[in-house]
């Protein structure tokens, strides 16, 4: 309880219970009980486990993919043919990435707080790392390991992939796994413009314009069923990024709603695609993750809002763990750098020891996993994590000096 002395004559009042900066105390006005701040918005647990999740499954994949040839069609004993989906993991980055960015939104009407601002936010946390990681590559690619059958990286790679537009402008990659980047950044571009359209006319128009057009462009393509390329995926993937964003209405909505059964939810909505995609097979899944995409997007967003509402417990006790937690934390990097560490392990150390196939495959995850984790950590501490705590460059360089 508060503790009275006086000074002067007057009574000063000091509030003990709620040290700050750095442990002094907060002194409140003279002569009045000092007043409580209202209690800010609840913070949202488990989303960064599932983001580190989600980007080890990655890693995993990536092991996979450069060990055993052939993909789609796998290659790998068949125990292994659950890693050989890191497409949809991608798809779950974008539809978390939704649903975090629109739960402040959400708490303020659906409002940005400013397109610019809101855009220069959004620069400030991606691009640093993402250049510091497109340096990196670019190295491994000229002088360790070539990252794609398409080629060494190119001048024109370099302004393609240093302007973020390799999901518009074709030319040989640095890195395989920066084709999201580019999707990620131009739907930021138009973020302020879906929050325009839940704002004026509701979720559900938004979801209708947002799908109805792709589903008709994918109807129309030749056996209805785009062939995709490398890049021009933002129209495609627009519809699963607004799911996640419509989510997170739920951190606003009701008790009632937020009280139902999202998990259960998830599964009966994920159960028709998995289905689908056992009788059908692994090479029919992969040539139509067109329609796969938008299939389970549903049931992925309605998992996030499961967690995002606290259930089931035992799953949102286990994404709370300090070492998911601190996973999350560095995610970002772990995704940009991984890969062409994943490739030098496989294609020039490898081989040394070990045979191809299963052999290879240990021996991947036995020196790659456990690099790229560490590696992304020392890396998210210099080019990722200074920019997500520091909002200016003046903060930024105050904590450097301090």
């Amino acid at each position: 309880m508060p503790l009275g002395i006086r000074r002067r004559g007057r009574a000063i009042l000091w509030d003990v219970s709620r040290p700050v900066g750095g442990g002094n105390l907060d002194v409140a006005a003279p002569a009045e009980q000092p007043k409580r701040e209202a209690p800010g918005p609840r913070p949202v647990l488990g989303l960064d486990g599932l983001r580190g999740l989600a980007a080890l499954y990655v890693v995993l994949f990536h092991c996979w993919l450069y060990t055993f040839p052939g993909y789609p069609r796998s290659t790998a004993p068949g125990w292994l043919d659950g890693l050989m989906f890191g497409r949809l993991a991608v798809v779950f980055f974008l539809v978390l990435s939704g649903f975090s960015l629109a739960i402040a939104p959400a708490r303020h009407g659906w409002r940005t707080g400013g397109v610019g601002r809101f855009l220069r936010r959004r620069a400030w946390r991606i691009l640093p790392p993402y250049w510091a990681a497109l340096a990196m590559s670019l190295v491994i690619a000229w002088w360790v390991v070539s990252p794609s059958h398409y080629g060494l990286p190119t001048a024109k790679s370099i302004l393609v992939y240093g302007l973020v537009l390799q999901d518009m402008v074709t030319a040989p990659t640095p890195n395989g796994a920066f084709w999201s980047i580019g999707v990620e950044s131009e739907l930021y571009l138009l973020f302020p413009l879906f929050l325009f359209v839940r704002r004026k006319f509701g979720a559900a128009l938004l979801v209708a314009g947002v799908t109805i057009p792709v589903i008709a462009w994918g109807m129309l393509a030749p056996g209805a069923n785009p062939v995709e390329g490398a890049n021009g995926l933002t129209a495609h993937l627009a519809p699963v990024f607004v799911a996640g964003m419509v989510g997170a209405g739920v951190v606003v909505a009701s008790e009632r709603v937020r009280r139902l059964p999202w998990g259960w939810f998830a599964v009966l909505a994920a159960l028709p695609v998995l289905v689908v995609g056992v009788v059908r097979g692994s090479v029919w899944t992969v040539n139509h993750y067109f329609w796969v995409d938008l299939a389970v997007a549903p049931a992925m967003t309605m998992l996030i809002i499961a967690v995002a509402t606290g259930r089931p417990a035992v799953l949102v006790r286990f994404l709370t763990t300090r070492p998911l937690r601190s996973l999350g934390d560095f995610s970002y990097s772990l995704y940009l750098i991984h890969l062409p560490i994943v490739m030098a392990v496989i294609h020039r150390v490898a081989p040394h020891f070990v045979g191809r196939g299963l052999p290879t495959f240990w021996f991947t995850l036995g020196v790659a996993l456990p690099v790229s984790v560490l590696g992304a950590w020392v890396f998210a501490r210099v080019f990722e994590l200074p920019f997500k705590r520091n909002r200016s460059w003046k903060a930024l360089v105050a904590s450097v000096r301090a």
